[in-house]
């Protein structure tokens, strides 16, 4: 009996639709660990963390959420003498979440959205564009990697770059429902829609970019 139902498992987790939805929602997992967690450094920890960390956080969190694809405690509270706050100087709701700084507008923020995925999405062309000058086989996780933590580095200030959908909708329905309110999505002109449409526009047109000035432009091999 034991047998037959270890088995049907087997064959559930065997499915190839099962397979690719463990491995995305495992990597993205891995990913939001990491990353969120450095962010957590910068905002409590003080000392112990940074913007630099933050990147770093990010990019090699990619890193490895590409491998495995191939909680924040009671420190909160502390913080913020027991709120959960949105905006301000105790925010913690941007641990989570990208929020639209006060020096942006909401429209230059979607601009910049835009425009750091398309970065991202023409990088990684170049980086897996065979008939192109690829990373070595192998490398391709780890110059992904580094290529979000150059986006933070340099174009990160303005908009926290969320660069994918999954990265800043999901955290932020959970700091909804954890107590921080309807705030987080009404927040900077109500930013929320922007890292979640933003970075599929600027991935398309990266892409094509990528595509039309440099991939056309490549002399099919043994020509």
């Amino acid at each position: 009996m034991a047998g037959s139902v270890l088995e049907n498992i087997q064959s559930v987790l065997q499915k190839t639709w099962v397979r690719e939805f463990l491995a995305e929602f495992l990597s993205t997992y891995v990913l939001m660990v990491f990353g969120l967690g450095s962010v957590a450094h910068m905002v409590l920890g003080e000392r112990l963390g940074s913007y630099l960390g933050v990147n770093l956080g990010f990019g090699f969190g990619v890193t490895m959420g590409i491998h495995v694809a191939g909680g924040i405690s009671g420190a909160i509270n502390h913080y913020a003498g027991g709120e959960l706050l949105v905006t301000g100087p105790k925010s913690t709701a941007n641990i989570f979440a990208t929020y639209l700084p006060e020096h942006m507008t909401l429209w230059r923020g979607f601009v910049d959205e835009v425009f750091v995925t398309g970065m991202l999405q023409l990088c990684i062309f170049a980086i897996t564009d065979k008939l192109n000058s690829p990373a070595l086989q192998g490398t391709e996780p780890l110059m992904i990697g580094i290529l979000v933590c150059v986006l933070g580095v340099s174009l990160g200030m303005n908009t926290g770059y969320a660069i994918n959908p999954s990265r800043d909708l999901p955290p932020r329905f959970f700091t909804f429902i954890a107590g921080w309110g309807k705030k987080v999505f009404s927040a900077g002109n109500n930013w929320w829609w922007v890292p979640v449409v933003a970075p599929l526009l600027g991935a398309y047109l990266g892409g094509i970019v990528y595509l039309g000035l440099i991939h056309a432009g490549i002399p099919p091999q043994g020509s």
